[in-house]
């Protein structure tokens, strides 16, 4: 049980507070509810791109990082297509330097070029070098535009192409930054050795003078509508082995589908004992390698199988050994051993999971987003009431045909 208390600043920032006295530190993780699904189809990436653009000063602060490594302190960051997430570890005696900084770079983040291009450049870097330049790693731009066809799920996190970074200009990121880094669109979680009183006079005192948004930003997406036949690429690619994406449409991470859906892929692919691993790869001996997850999205999720066929395995045969396991799971319960392991892996997991202040900290300010801090501490209890038809049910409404996209990578021959 993850204890804490909740305040709302008058422009609109929540914030709670976890109070941990067996340890020296604190944690302050700031949640703007901005991710790449709020992005313009012809300026993608923009989230991912203000991740670095926030490391690289505010108009007070010049260097960001200094200041925090002077009093023990650590920061991170990462962008998802439903949020960005921004969190410093520092001990707890020092817990206003977070503030200071945290604030500084939401009221004031210097706009200029100098940091602009610097920080455009990393990114086209890392554009090039992770999913250009990879084996397989252009796998996510062509899955989700395949899988997605309305949604702006159809873009990954990096953006759906480099130019989109190469030609980001100064006036769409500061519009971008002035829509979506407000504290009416921020969750503040400050957890470890800190007392809720004193936390609520840091809030106030540096959060508080921020305005809100000048006009509330109204979030409409397009659904994506249902898929009613199976997609297919085959892509021809300079790879080690042919390789296997299967993506099947499922339920959102509100919707109570989710539960069932998500133990399915621990069902599996979790540990050498799981179905996939267990059958494919050590018994029949088709795959080198073969996993299944699902993304774990706000909106409708996509449940995503890889795998990696031996060497003279042809991919239809691969591909329809998957299928054959799908339909089985489709066809008959899960034996009650085989479902309560899962079970009590996911349990532990999650258990773990309310050790570390850190971990703590982000999942309130994810649960919070979701609609209630408080529920975080019932997600054991929502899994461990799934049931054998509950598995069942889920599966047979995830793997129709109709409802998958699959691309194939086949790896060109060298002479």
């Amino acid at each position: 049980m993850v204890t804490f208390n909740r305040f709302t600043l008058d422009n609109g920032l929540r914030v709670l507070v976890h109070e941990d006295t067996a340890t020296p530190m604190a944690v302050v993780n700031l949640l703007y509810d901005v991710g790449a699904r709020d992005e313009h189809p012809d300026q993608t990436g923009f989230a991912h791109l203000f991740e670095h653009l926030m490391f690289g000063g505010s108009v007070n602060i010049a260097d960001y990082d200094s200041p925090l490594q002077m009093v023990g302190g650590q920061n991170n960051a990462f962008t998802s297509n439903d949020i960005t997430n921004y969190y410093i570890t520092l001990p707890a005696v020092n817990l206003e330097t977070a503030f200071w900084l945290e604030s500084d770079r939401m009221l004031g983040l210097a706009f200029n070029e100098k940091s602009l291009e610097v920080q455009r450049n990393v990114v086209c870097e890392e554009f090039k070098q992770r999913y250009l330049n990879q084996p397989y790693g252009d796998a996510w731009l062509r899955l989700r535009p395949l899988a997605y066809k309305v949604h702006p799920y159809r873009w990954a996190t990096i953006g759906k192409a480099l130019a989109h970074i190469e030609e980001a200009r100064m006036k769409d990121v500061r519009a971008f930054f002035e829509a979506h880094y407000t504290p009416d669109n921020a969750i503040l979680v400050v957890a470890g050795n800190v007392e809720t009183a004193a936390v609520a006079q840091l809030a106030e005192k540096w959060f508080g003078p921020i305005p809100p948004a000048r006009k509330k930003q109204e979030r409409q997406l397009p659904q994506e509508p249902e898929q009613t036949e199976a997609r297919r690429e085959v892509v021809h690619a300079d790879v080690p082995l042919n390789s296997i994406y299967m993506a099947f449409h499922g339920p959102a991470r509100l919707d109570d589908g989710y539960y069932a859906m998500d133990l399915i892929s621990d069902l599996l692919s979790q540990g050498a004992s799981s179905r996939l691993y267990r059958r494919l790869v050590k018994e029949e001996e088709l795959f080198s390698d073969i996993k299944a997850y699902q993304t774990g999205n706000l909106d409708a999720n996509l449940f995503v199988i890889e795998s990696k066929p031996l060497p003279g395995v042809p991919v239809e045969l691969a591909e329809q050994a998957i299928w054959t396991q799908l339909e089985m799971l489709k066809a008959e319960h899960v034996e009650p051993y085989e479902l309560q392991k899962v079970k009590n892996r996911m349990e532990s997991t999650m258990v773990f999971a309310e050790l570390a202040i850190l971990d703590k900290a982000m999942n309130l300010a994810y649960f919070e987003l979701l609609g209630d801090a408080e529920t975080f501490n019932h997600e054991v209890d929502r899994y461990l009431r799934i049931s054998a038809s509950d598995i069942q049910c889920q599966a047979q409404q995830l793997f129709r045909k109709e409802n998958s996209s699959t691309l194939i990578y086949l790896a060109t021959p060298h002479a």
